[in-house]
């Protein structure tokens, strides 16, 4: 195995997730004009085909930690990419609705595993003073692949079966790749961390409103992830190769989640959520409206990108938050929420656009996100006004607040105080234990 710097396995890191959650999940509506156009397939077929990934990837991730813990973190990216690899290829050879949906549904488990094997890594390879400048690195992989994709949409926007024969190479790349520079370990817990607390009934009350958030946001935004290509095709006649401009500024917005969402969790987490869910919502009605304006569609992906980055970026530090020391369950849980928002609206906006069009179910998906938002002020921040009457909401000090600060308090020792950096000594053990 290469031993890579904590930088370098970011960076890596930052490949993996390109290919497996930009290329292999988020790509698909991309080619849903050509693909739908060739296959012959209605709208509603392609919403239950477009929620097939999340349903595999909320599979994926319930046996992933398992999965880690048995085959550590090498064998799990190594099938994570396999997985891809096949999926991809797949659906590169696609005859119909049925053979579409496999390869869709194998390229959803590929995106459920990847990520609990690169976190099971970092937990050896990155010193946990770094976490949350790798972890972000990382999650910025979905947007850089999304942005891989758009010139393979801009100048083969009808050769959808050749770019996916090129996005299963790139997956066959990242397999051998994983096998050279991820650790066999299973580790996922530090060994040194105390054993957590049982979970309190407040910390349920917090996590299920969190969860019930994170599936709106993934309803909400499943029009967009399946349907904005095909809208301003069918709907803006416009040709489709215009539509890879959609992603390309929908993936650059979303570099910016990161950074947004660690200025929310700095500052009032209700609010921003509140705010970012009203932009993913404009971003839904500003499309429908001018579907055949190139600036407006842009900037409409540019709105949804930063908004959706934000809002995920937003739900993965409170979650950590909300359950220290469970890295397998807190961080995980808004995730499958939001896979599962996605799963069930993709089917619901095909068959809403089967019966009244597109405009129409833009519209009802953009009022239920403004009617979510309206409710934010019930979202687990910093100051929680649902806590128990013998118990003082406490505003965080903003020196603890940040994405690195969920990563310093997410595993304690037996004083209940942060562990420590990896030290030098520490460094040079895990190094022997890795080769």
């Amino acid at each position: 195995m290469k031993t890579l710097s904590n930088m370098g396995f970011a960076f890596f890191g930052a490949a993996l997730v390109a290919i497996s959650y930009g290329l292999a999940r988020f790509a698909f509506g991309l080619f849903v004009p050509s693909i739908s156009n060739e296959l012959d397939l209605s709208a509603y077929i392609v919403g239950i085909i477009g929620a097939l990934p999340f349903v595999s990837f909320v599979l994926a991730t319930m046996v992933a930690p398992l999965a880690a813990n048995r085959l550590g973190a090498r064998n799990l990216a190594v099938l994570s990419g396999c997985f891809g690899v096949a999926g991809l290829a797949l659906i590169s050879r696609s005859s119909d609705a049925l053979s579409l949906g496999i390869g869709v549904f194998t390229c959803g488990v590929c995106t459920g595993l990847m990520m609990p094997a690169l976190t099971s890594a970092m937990q050896v390879l990155v010193s946990r003073s770094m976490h949350g400048r790798v972890s972000s690195i990382m999650n910025a992989g979905t947007s850089i692949g999304i942005i891989v994709a758009v010139p393979t949409v801009v100048f083969l926007a009808d050769a959808w079966r050749f770019t996916y024969t090129s996005f299963a190479v790139l997956a066959g790349i990242g397999v051998v790749a994983a096998w050279f520079f991820i650790p066999s370990v299973s580790r996922v817990i530090p060994a040194n961390a105390a054993p957590p607390p049982p979970v309190t009934r407040q910390q349920w009350s917090r996590l299920v409103r969190l969860s019930l958030f994170a599936f709106a946001m993934g309803f909400v935004s499943a029009p967009y992830w399946i349907f904005a290509p095909d809208l301003v095709v069918r709907l803006g006649e416009l040709p489709p190769a215009f539509t890879g401009w959609l992603w390309f500024a929908a993936g650059i917005a979303g570099l910016g989640g990161a950074v947004v969402s660690d200025v929310a969790d700095r500052n009032n987490p209700p609010i921003t959520q509140a705010l970012m869910l009203m932009m993913l919502a404009a971003s839904l009605v500003l499309l429908a409206a001018s579907p055949d304006q190139l600036a407006l569609t842009m900037f409409s992906a540019l709105v949804f990108g930063l908004a959706y980055m934000s809002l995920t970026g937003l739900y993965l530090m409170t979650g950590i938050r909300l359950l220290p020391g469970r890295p397998s369950m807190g961080p995980v849980l808004p995730f499958m929420a939001c896979a599962l928002g996605q799963a069930a609206g993709s089917p619901m906006v095909g068959m809403l656009v089967g019966k009244f069009g597109y405009a129409d179910a833009f519209s009802v998906f953009c009022v239920i996100g403004i009617l979510v938002a309206v409710l934010s002020p019930l979202y687990p921040g910093h100051i929680d006004y649902l806590t128990d009457d013998d118990e003082q909401p406490q505003e965080v000090e903003p020196e603890e607040t940040g994405l690195q600060a969920a990563y310093d308090h997410q595993f304690l020792d037996e004083d209940g105080n942060p562990l420590e950096p990896v030290g030098d000594e520490e460094e040079a053990e895990t190094e022997e234990t890795t080769k």
